[in-house]
């Protein structure tokens, strides 16, 4: 790269000013508004020094500056907003936030004017204040529930709909898959499991059931345990239409009322999903434990299983509860060893993040009724215990088959970085602020155990939910990559994903090579070249799917509130800046804003190092952890914001 010559990508304010990270260089460099060339957040883009820029406002302290030559690539060509009329021009307001100007669209054809709209960015002349772009899509009215529920996905770039070559094989596959299901289950190659109890055990509305436990006592008193995961891999072939879609998506989508799946709903709801009483297909990593959950012997490949039950988180545990009923033997067996599963990873210092997701429960019409937590029960933890131990188990399995750089020289990891120590500094500092300690070794280093014992101490606080989602912000993003650097918040050396092919493209690439290695078709050198790009993709689409359905559950958040503006609520604070406090209620963990104007009668200033607001005359202090009792002031569903003023 030519010297003083940056690559990479830039991330952008609502102003339009950018910030460009130089590696090695502590401080980003600044991008005024002026230099940023119309690159828009995450754009790829190449960047040159500029020395040190003055704000003219005087608003910002002097800093180094670059400014954008060239963008490189564009990190998203659609923009999903409303139609709005301004000065003759007919206008997209993007929902995007970081969509920091509104495009100008020439022919709006029949689209009418307050409507939520997909636009296809177009040319934006450096001359000129706004882009170009051209309609792709009519969603509905704005502020209707399907249309911003549809709004949502598509400004992610996740449909409902399949393309018509997809649709053809689903359609071929809901006739003939059932026969062909019953020919596979006949091939000797498969071990067969269909005389084993085997249960499933998933939440209440699951429509897909893509893993099945198996248990059985063995004659020398160990036990065997089988993770039997939906062989979506037989269906689904490289190359074909399916496969492309499937990778294209690489992750379903689980909005506040709807499920985008990754496959066709003939495999995602049917020939993939391990349903009661029926022959299913399955890919499985079989355990041969002793009484104290230690690993004596594992199994990986492809085997053929029957569902005995098909259990609810709920009556699974409630069978446990009372001591008897269907498959009470088994699923006591499956409790006492994962207890043991998880005790040995807690010693290793795996994080216990048991952070309690919000469910909103919505009416007929998409209405919101009601908000509360979902609660975990035993059976949550006994399933995820052996999820844990399966992908652990098969990433170092794979792990060894590959290091002999042979033919199949790749796998794919989901790893966890080391947090950065910066960030874990600033976690130890607000902690103290907030009067609780974070053992840390003098760089920045912390343990898995002693971010237990903080996750431990605020237990039942009414500060609890802020400092759990403190702790995890300053943790590393878990991504997936072909070079394996371990899982931190899990303590594992090697871990993968091998358990939720129905859901997950990476699931389903790990499938087919524990098949390459069982004698199975070989995966290409080509096919293994492209893990690099499937990993950066995955992890990419796995974050727009989660700001798809965290934005649904804000929007139904904001929308069962706007019914009560006006009504009182305890709350914690949970953010302070010079703006103002950010606040999250009690009961339903919807945050919103106490603008600074809002916080009292008096003049209050912002000390950045304390967390905390202070009034000059009063001395009045609003800190960081704080409770406080507030009243909802506004609530803009457009916009997923609440506003409230101090009680």
């Amino acid at each position: 790269m030519a010297e003083n010559l940056y690559e990479g990508p830039i991330t952008m304010t609502r102003k339009g000013i950018g910030f460009f990270a130089v590696e090695g260089q502590e401080e980003d460099l600044l991008i005024p508004a002026e230099w940023a060339g119309h690159a828009l957040a995450g754009d790829i883009v190449k960047v040159t020094p500029a020395g040190i820029y003055r704000d003219p406002r005087g608003v910002m302290p002097p800093r180094a500056s670059g400014k954008v030559v060239e963008i490189v690539s564009r990190a998203r060509e659609t923009f999903v907003g409303t139609l709005v009329e301004e000065d003759g021009l007919t206008l997209l307001a993007p929902d995007y936030k970081k969509m920091y100007v509104p495009i100008v669209i020439r022919d709006r054809g029949e689209a009418p004017i307050g409507h939520k709209v997909l636009v296809r960015l177009g040319e934006w002349a450096a001359d000129k204040e706004y882009p170009l772009g051209h309609i792709e899509q009519v969603i509905g009215p704005a502020g209707v529930h399907e249309t911003e529920m549809r709004a949502l996905a598509l400004g992610q770039g996740f449909s409902s709909d399949f393309p018509p070559g997809v649709v053809a094989d689903a359609e071929l596959l809901e006739k003939n898959g059932a026969t062909i299901l019953a020919e596979e289950a006949k091939n000797p190659k498969r071990r067969d499991f269909r005389n084993v109890p085997t249960c499933t055990i998933d939440p209440f509305d699951a429509k897909d059931f893509d893993d099945a436990l198996s248990v059985q006592k063995l004659p020398d008193g160990n036990i065997e345990v089988g993770v039997h995961i939906a062989d979506v891999s037989f269906f689904v072939k490289p190359g074909t239409e399916l496969d492309t879609e499937a990778l294209a998506r690489a992750t379903s989508v689980y909005l506040v009322d709807r499920t985008i799946p990754m496959l066709p709903e003939v495999l995602s709801n049917d020939l993939c999903s391990l349903r009661q009483d029926e022959d299913r297909l399955a890919v499985s990593a079989v355990f041969t434990l002793d009484a104290d959950a230690n690993i004596k012997d594992t199994w990986f490949g492809e085997t053929v299983i029957h569902s005995n039950k098909r259990f609810t988180y709920e009556n699974a545990q409630e069978v446990l509860d009372a001591g008897k009923g269907t498959m009470y033997e088994e699923l006591s067996t499956l409790l006492a060893l994962s207890k043991k599963i998880r005790a040995s990873r807690a010693k290793r210092g795996a994080i216990e993040f048991d952070t309690a997701e919000v469910k909103v429960e919505l009416d007929a019409e998409g209405k919101p009724i009601a908000v509360h937590l979902k609660e975990r029960k035993a059976t949550n933890l006994l399933i995820e215990d052996f999820m844990l131990l399966a992908n652990e188990a098969v990433a170092k399995h794979l792990s060894k088959l590959t290091s002999n750089g042979g033919p199949h020289f790749q796998s794919l990891y989901r790893v966890h970085d080391e947090p950065d120590t910066d960030r874990i500094e600033n976690l130890a500092h607000l902690l103290r602020v907030m009067g609780y300690h974070l053992k840390t070794s003098g760089a920045g280093k912390v343990t898995g155990a002693e971010l237990n014992k903080l996750l431990e101490s605020v237990k039942g606080k009414p500060e609890e939910y802020l400092i759990k989602t403190a702790t995890l912000r300053s943790m590393s993003k878990a991504v997936y990559a072909t070079r394996n650097i371990g899982h931190f918040g899990l303590a594992f050396d090697f871990y993968t994903h091998f358990t939720s092919p129905i859901r997950r493209y990476p699931d389903l690439v790990i499938h087919r090579l524990v098949k390459a290695h069982t004698g199975g078709v070989p995966i290409t050198a080509t096919e293994m070249q492209d893990f690099d790009k499937l990993a950066l993709h995955a992890s990419e689409r796995e974050v727009a799917a989660s700001d798809a359905e965290r934005d649904s559950i804000k929007m139904k958040q904001v929308e069962f509130l706007a019914l009560r503006v006006g009504e009182e609520f305890n709350a914690v604070i949970s953010g302070v800046t010079d703006r103002g406090l950010y606040v999250e209620l009690a009961e339903t963990h919807a945050d919103g804003m106490i603008n600074i104007r809002a916080v009292g009668d008096d003049y209050f200033e912002y000390e950045e190092k304390h967390y905390r607001l202070v009034g000059r005359r009063t001395h009045k202090t609003y800190q960081l952890g704080d409770p406080i009792r507030v009243k909802l002031s506004a609530a803009r569903i457009a916009e997923k914001e609440l506003d409230f003023v101090p009680v």
